[in-house]
């Protein structure tokens, strides 16, 4: 579909739309050919629309995903090591855990994708595609287990790679992701301001208003659309990559950003709910906070760690770390292992709720 400058043109997935703008040769219907399959000397793809680039750049890229494996297993390894260790005091701190409590842990943790999803949704819609909740499912949930391979854009591509199937422009999804996971890692840090204290000072009392009044400024500064736009601009421009098809929209900003704050919350809840249950003699409003902002805080830091899929250890020892000024490293310890345990769990669910609807409408495997 055609529009003209300042006009926002909605591509209906099904609908011929040309060919992909991503490939001058593509015509409508054709699946996306992986370059360096095509071309041995031709590496590292990266997003859709990139130039693939010669040599030099194969070698540091196997380099790159050799650290971070080998990060990954130090990383797994020493928590493993670690757990055996104390896992007397911390299968005690897991007993104090109902299965109440985990179902109600699980519950929260199970609104975060959704969260996430509706906001993806929103940033899609605003550059001119409105895909229906089952194919947006399809297309974020399987995407989103990229995140856990070694590697710093497997979510990106494969949400590209599903949404071509959708006749979306593969370039568009793959703007949209790298914009959620910009905005993500904003509104996390954002609503994690309010945990630094604790962070810093190492005390259970450690908290003021006047942090969370900074957060709230700084979350409607760095959310002004003016200036998010003219940042995301620049960004693309750092990364030798067109600019968005017309700037978003004051109204989808504000939006996306509700739909996310709502998934960092209800992590944090889920956090709450499981550090309540290991340390009920804890203030109410400085666990909340400690849970809720510190899970923030700690997973923000964590999409920061390129070096290991999904912030594995970091997110994980950092919130730990904040959680035991107010209980016992043990009960900290079996609080950030349930919460990651999860998360995983969600995540594998919603993907396979997408997977089986993308393989009965041929989003996966050989194209229909």
């Amino acid at each position: 579909m055609t529009t003209g400058p300042g006009t926002r043109g909605e591509d209906a997935p099904g609908r011929d739309q040309g060919p992909d703008p991503m490939r001058a040769d593509a015509a409508p219907g054709d699946h996306l050919v992986d370059p360096v399959a095509e071309r041995g000397d031709l590496v590292d793809a990266g997003l859709p629309g990139e130039v693939p680039v010669r040599g030099g750049r194969r070698g540091r890229s196997r380099v790159f995903d050799v650290v971070r494996i080998g990060l990954l297993v130090v990383i797994l390894t020493a928590v493993g090591v670690a757990l055996w260790r104390n896992w007397d005091a911390v299968s005690s701190e897991l007993d104090k855990m109902s299965w109440q409590v985990l179902a109600g842990a699980f519950v929260l943790t199970f609104g975060a994708p959704v969260f996430t999803l509706l906001g993806w949704r929103v940033l899609l819609a605003d550059l001119g595609t409105r895909l229906p909740a089952a194919p947006a499912a399809s297309v974020f949930f399987v995407g989103q287990l990229g995140k856990y391979v070694p590697g710093s854009v497997w979510t990106v591509l494969a949400q590209a790679e599903m949404g071509g199937r959708l006749r979306i422009p593969r370039r568009r999804v793959a703007v949209v992701g790298l914009l959620s996971i910009g905005l993500a890692v904003l509104t996390g840090s954002v609503i994690g301001i309010p945990a630094i204290p604790r962070l810093l000072a190492r005390e259970e009392s450690a908290f003021s208003w006047w942090w969370v009044v900074l957060a709230l400024v700084l979350g409607a500064v760095l959310l002004w659309p003016r200036l998010l736009n003219a940042a995301i601009a620049r960004g693309l421009r750092l990364l030798r990559r067109e600019l968005l098809e017309h700037e978003l929209s004051g109204g989808a900003v504000l939006l996306t950003g509700v739909w996310f704050v709502g998934a960092w919350v209800s992590t944090g809840l889920a956090t709450f709910v499981l550090a309540r249950s290991v340390a009920p003699d804890a203030s109410t409003s400085d666990l909340l906070v400690a849970s809720v902002s510190g899970f923030a805080l700690a997973s923000a830091a964590g999409m920061f760690s390129v070096f290991v899929p999904a912030g594995a250890g970091v997110r994980d020892g950092l919130l730990a770390v904040i959680l035991v000024t107010l209980m016992p490293l043990s009960a900290a310890t079996a609080v950030v292992v349930v919460a990651r345990f999860l998360a995983i769990l969600t995540d594998l669910l919603v993907a396979a709720l997408g997977w089986t609807w993308g393989r009965r409408h041929h989003l996966l495997g050989s194209a229909a």
